[in-house]
């Protein structure tokens, strides 16, 4: 089963049991997570002399910011400790997406290294992104293009990688909770193998449109007769 929810994930987390589900797998955003340096730059996240350098928006930027125009937005902000002490409370292991700009991380063996193919050096996006991992494994590294035809969100991740993570990491009947779904690529992943799913939104805009392509993706596996 897979549950969608447009709501702050604090309300709810702070109303979940201890160790309520098996695997967190978030990817919080960091825009203020104590990094004054990346926060004061104008490139923001998405490096310099780009297209995005024209939206005065955090975090977000591009043509997925033009809904705001030239609104500056703050809900788009890093959770504070509040936050990671609920969401170590509340699951049993964690993989966290921009572990490198939280404070509130403990020290960790293992860690997951998502390359991204087809980025170059000389371009404006990081080559590679960094997670968390609770598990007391060995680090690993994941190789997949971050292109995707259908995007809309500015930190969208691919489902590959999510599937990827499910099967390295997820056994069978594991519920899985992801607390800032965005895209919800894991959404489709989750679909596509099997888990349960509790997702939370915050932006309205971005939940429908997650919403509309985890229907539009199921919609087509019914349309061929894989389910």
């Amino acid at each position: 089963m897979i549950e969608l929810f447009n709501m702050d994930c604090m309300e709810a987390m702070l109303k979940m049991k201890d160790k309520e589900y098996d695997l967190a797998i978030c990817d919080p955003p960091y825009s203020g997570a104590g990094n004054d340096e990346w926060l004061n730059k104008d490139r923001g996240r998405f490096g310099g002399g780009s297209r995005f350098d024209k939206y005065k928006i955090e975090r977000t930027g591009g043509t997925w910011a033009e809904k705001y125009g030239k609104e500056i937005r703050h809900w788009d902000i890093a959770p504070d400790a509040k936050y990671f002490n609920e969401l170590f409370r509340i699951s049993k292991n964690q993989i966290i997406w921009g572990a490198n700009y939280f404070k509130n991380i403990p020290p960790h063996r293992c860690f997951i290294v998502w390359r991204k193919l087809t980025i170059s050096e000389n371009f404006s996006m990081a080559m590679a992104e960094y997670a968390y991992c609770s598990f007391n494994e060995n680090a690993k590294v994941f190789e997949y293009q971050p292109q995707d035809t259908k995007r809309f969100h500015p930190t969208q991740k691919p489902i590959k990688l999510y599937e990827w993570l499910l099967l390295n990491y997820a056994k069978k009947g594991d519920k899985i909770l992801d607390t800032h779904g965005g895209s919800m690529s894991i959404a489709i992943a989750c679909h596509n193998l099997g888990f349960d799913l509790t997702l939370f939104e915050l932006d309205k805009d971005y939940f429908e449109a997650g919403k509309k392509r985890l229907e539009e993706h199921q919609k087509q596996e019914r349309m061929f007769g894989l389910l």
